[in-house]
């Protein structure tokens, strides 16, 4: 197979002490991140082809962050130098990114400024076997709307799979659009869809049973999870795989994770056995106490295109995924530094016995 191509924003996240020692010492942390800059590093970390395409301006930062990437084995030649600005968040150490504290600083990067004509398609997708992207990007603004949906049609000109993250950022849908009128069309290009239950309720208007966060049931999550994804199918016929994640707080600093995988059944005699879709569970972890959540998700999205570019059985493309984002709780950066051979060691640590 071909490289696995990454688009998307290009970010810098500075995380202050909540308690502002920060300005007394003149110092604050740096991380290289974005949704799927995150994916291509933990595929570069995992051996898989992998190669990221962004927007950042033509300076002294940009060189030294991409210089950064290349390090990390990740093929930065797709990268766009235009603009004036690599885009920003800022996230109180140990935060998620769903907190009502991060703020955004991304009005006029690069990034934000690309318009459709703008890349070579033929260029950066050449070689290419996957494109991943997440909701994150139409979440800027309409033009960036406009280039992912060229994007998407370029490489399924080209056969090339396309998988999707619904990342649901509230504070970024600020431009008269809700998710759930710009995501549908972009969809309906895509093989691989992941995200959660809400997510896809959100963006892509697929509804969750009322009262099913109040019940707090396992069984009732896995229900949803499947006919969620039983809609997202039938609703979008390229998409042949829905995954979803299940992260919730476990006591006080901890949390408890598990996920699932739907795949359409791939012959006649599969379907008939076990229905048009198969419906996989993955083993729940828990642990009282972890570093941090950013990158948690992009990690599982890492994993699924990792277990499925290698053809791997479906429950071990789950398997792996999940245990890769559970992992991923334990590092600080926003890009996973857990190696292959560390992940199940990880995890097996943290297995729940029920």
């Amino acid at each position: 197979m071909g490289k696995v191509l990454n688009f998307g924003e290009l970010l810098l996240r500075i995380s202050p002490d909540l308690d502002g020692n920060w300005l007394k010492e003149n110092n604050l942390s740096f991380y290289v991140g974005g949704a799927e800059a995150n994916v291509a590093a933990a595929l570069a970390l995992w051996g898989v082809p992998s190669s990221y395409l962004s927007a950042v301006p033509d300076n002294f930062m940009s060189k030294q962050v991409v210089n950064y990437l290349d390090k990390l084995n990740i093929d930065t030649d797709p990268m766009q130098y235009m603009g004036e600005r690599i885009g920003l968040y800022y996230l109180p150490n140990g935060k998620d990114l769903k907190n009502a504290g991060v703020i955004y600083d991304r009005k006029y990067s690069s990034f934000s400024t690309l318009k459709t004509g703008m890349i070579d398609w033929d260029k950066v997708l050449k070689d290419v076997s996957w494109l991943h992207f997440s909701a994150i990007c139409p979440a800027l603004n309409t033009d960036v709307v406009a280039v992912c949906e060229e994007a998407l049609i370029a490489a399924s000109e080209r056969n090339i799979q396309i998988s999707l993250d619904l990342n649901f950022r509230s504070k970024l849908w600020q431009y008269g659009k809700k998710p759930v009128e710009v995501m549908p069309a972009l969809a309906k290009y895509c093989n691989l869809i992941m995200g959660n239950v809400w997510a896809a309720e959100n963006m892509l208007g697929i509804p969750v049973a009322s009262g099913l966060a109040e019940e707090d049931r396992k069984e009732a999550y896995l229900e949803q999870a499947q006919k969620s994804a039983e809609a997202i199918m039938q609703a979008f016929p390229k998409c042949t795989a829905v995954a979803n994640t299940f992260r919730f707080d476990f006591k006080e600093k901890g949390v408890k994770y598990y996920c699932t995988l739907h795949t359409a059944a791939e012959t006649a005699t599969e379907g008939a056995k076990q229905g048009l879709i198969n419906h996989i569970v993955s083993k729940e972890y828990r642990a009282e106490r972890i570093i941090g959540k950013i990158g948690s998700g992009d990690c599982f999205m890492a994993g699924l295109i990792y277990g499925f570019y290698h053809q791997l059985s479906k429950e071990e493309v789950l398997g792996f995924a999940t245990r890769a984002a559970f992992s991923k709780l334990f590092t600080h950066t926003d890009f996973t530094t857990t190696k292959l051979a560390d992940i199940p060691k990880v995890a097996k640590m943290y297995e729940a016995t029920i």
